[in-house]
């Protein structure tokens, strides 16, 4: 075989276009998730966590400080059950409060954790869970199925994008 620059152009554009997708069906899916109502975005990550759980855990906790979220999940689980349900809202919403300012300040990866151990606390009815009858909307139901489509690490990215940019970073101007 023959290798010349309109073969090298071709095989890059193949790359290229293949990792191209790969970045759409992430950025896509984060997107469509942002335009969900905060109901339904809380509703997608109880069900990613609860589903994919298992998978997403070592990655989160792994390079999670969790220790620093450990204090909010306290204060969270010391709340009533309307007030934790109104701390998820005002996270999702970035509604500008205290939790939200301290959930803004950590890392990537700790919010991943923090949002998988907020899910374990909610199984163990320490926080309040997700409404057996909640239906899920369907741009949620099709965000769902979008992240169970993805590879792992896509569905890491996807996951760690929507819960970066949660809460409110106090930093900030």
């Amino acid at each position: 075989m023959t290798f010349s620059t309109d073969s090298i152009r071709n095989g890059s554009s193949n790359a290229f276009n293949y990792d191209t997708q790969l970045v759409d069906a992430v950025n896509s899916t984060v997107n469509v998730f942002k335009s969900l109502s905060v109901d339904d975005q809380l509703a997608v990550l109880w069900f990613a966590y609860t589903e994919m759980g298992r998978s997403i855990t070592p990655a989160a906790t792994g390079a999670a400080r969790l220790q620093l979220a450990e204090g909010l999940l306290h204060q969270i689980i010391q709340m009533s059950p309307k007030e934790q349900l109104q701390v998820m809202r005002d996270l999702a919403a970035k509604n500008n409060t205290q939790v939200a300012r301290s959930y803004g300040i950590l890392s990537a990866n700790t919010k991943l954790a923090f949002w998988y151990e907020l899910s374990e606390l909610m199984v163990k009815g320490f926080v309040v869970a997700m409404p057996s009858n909640y239906q899920l909307s369907r741009d949620g139901s099709q965000v769902l199925q979008a992240l169970k489509e993805l590879d792992f690490g896509q569905q890491i990215t996807v996951l760690r994008k929507i819960v970066t940019d949660m809460g409110v970073d106090p930093l900030a101007d």
